[in-house]
């Protein structure tokens, strides 16, 4: 196989950026992620990009972490934490994907705890048939899993959904759910999308949101604890937001949700690989010359090359950078930025909720690492915490 790895930064860029290169990882996963928006090349890309962009935009993100996420966020700490103990890779997935369903446009009409299971366990189908090129199971078993799950999917959960949608559009009006289904359903003929294209872009949006979202939070945290594992030397964290959202940042450069993207020129054989590209994010994110001596280690007070941002290359570059940047991390603030009033990302959001309740790790119970995947996340990460705490806003 002719394939060449790529691991200096500016390198990367100059690759992401050229419009020649396609995507590539995720070829072997194309049970769920064939003709989704992270696959398309071209102009097809273009336009589904710039559609579904007109929701995913700043001022949505901004709406959304201030009105939407603080209830949904304290109706799962609610149920979480009545032992004062929780897992935080379950809990960042409860919560993310209630949040991804609804900009996905994915409805959930008997609120159930049984409902919200299924969906679950659906997430995280999706998300090991998108990650396939890292699994360490059987490959043609866990898409035997993915299509049983697409299928569930379509009649539990699109079938209803696309119902109410259509009925909306046909009404008109400006009561339209500003949500990614909608748009696709109001475009579909322009863009020839089939019922097949639509059910794997809810699949791909639900796992995508939710599954990096979740490690991210997970990982910031596991950071936290290691740089700061008394109790009371983390209270600075939780009265310092701007600093906080710095040390998340500097956990998305270490953990990057995919350490590689993969590229190969158009026209290429996606079987063979012939003339792929693997771009080392996780590499090119400890580059010394950008990021200091110290790039391997944690440090939220660290300098970094100017033009380069504090979380490196983890949320991509150029045509395929990730659409729920803001979402995530935030925004940067900068000198006169108010603390009351800054847009932080839901992960920071997250890390803060959990701190302001005295979050710590579970000393009876070890966090265990996700064995099913190269990638290095965790399948379990028990913590204890104070649930009579109320949060701080």
């Amino acid at each position: 196989m002719n394939e060449r790895v790529v691991t200096d930064y500016h390198e990367i860029t100059r690759v992401l950026a050229d419009r020649s290169m396609r995507q590539a990882l995720y070829d072997e996963g194309g049970v769920v992620m064939d003709s989704v928006l992270l696959t398309l090349h071209g102009p097809e890309h273009h336009k589904r990009r710039v559609l579904e962009f007109s929701i995913l935009r700043k001022d949505y993100f901004a709406y959304y972490e201030a009105e939407i996420f603080p209830p949904a966020l304290a109706q799962v700490l609610k149920t979480s934490i009545t032992q004062g103990r929780m897992d935080l890779v379950e809990f960042g997935y409860r919560v993310t994907m209630n949040l991804t369903a609804d900009f996905a446009g994915i409805d959930r009409p008997e609120k159930t705890a049984d409902e919200t299971e299924r969906l679950l366990r659906l997430v995280k189908t999706f998300s090991e048939g998108a990650t396939l090129v890292h699994s360490t199971r059987d490959k043609e078993e866990v898409r035997t899993e993915v299509r049983a799950g697409l299928e569930e999917l379509r009649t539990s959960f699109l079938i209803p959904s696309i119902e109410r949608r259509l009925k909306a559009l046909e009404e008109g009006g400006d009561a339209l759910p500003r949500d990614i289904l909608t748009l696709l359903l109001r475009e579909r003929e322009k863009l020839g999308l089939s019922d097949e294209v639509i059910l794997r872009e809810m699949a791909f949006f639900l796992q995508a949101g939710s599954h990096s979202t979740a490690n991210s939070m997970v990982h910031a945290m596991h950071e936290i604890f290691q740089r700061w594992p008394d109790l009371s030397a983390r209270q600075n964290l939780r009265e310092d937001p701007l600093y906080l959202q710095r040390c998340v940042h500097e956990s998305f450069r270490l953990h990057p949700a995919s350490p590689v993207a993969w590229r190969r020129p158009e026209g290429s054989c996606p079987v063979t690989g012939e003339g792929r590209v693997v771009l080392d994010f996780a590499a090119a994110n400890r580059q010394r010359d950008l990021f200091g001596e110290t790039a391997d280690e944690f440090d939220p007070d660290r300098s970094r090359a100017d033009g380069v941002p504090s979380w490196g290359l983890t949320f991509g570059y150029g045509m395929h950078m990730c659409l729920g940047r803001d979402l995530d991390g935030g925004v940067l603030p900068g000198p006169e930025t108010d603390p009351a009033n800054h847009q932080y990302g839901i992960v920071t959001q997250l890390v803060r909720a959990l701190l302001d309740r005295d979050v710590r790790p579970d000393p009876e119970r070890q966090a265990v690492r996700d064995m099913n995947t190269s990638r290095k996340n965790f399948s379990s990460y028990p913590v204890l915490l104070n649930h009579e705490t109320e949060a701080k806003s």
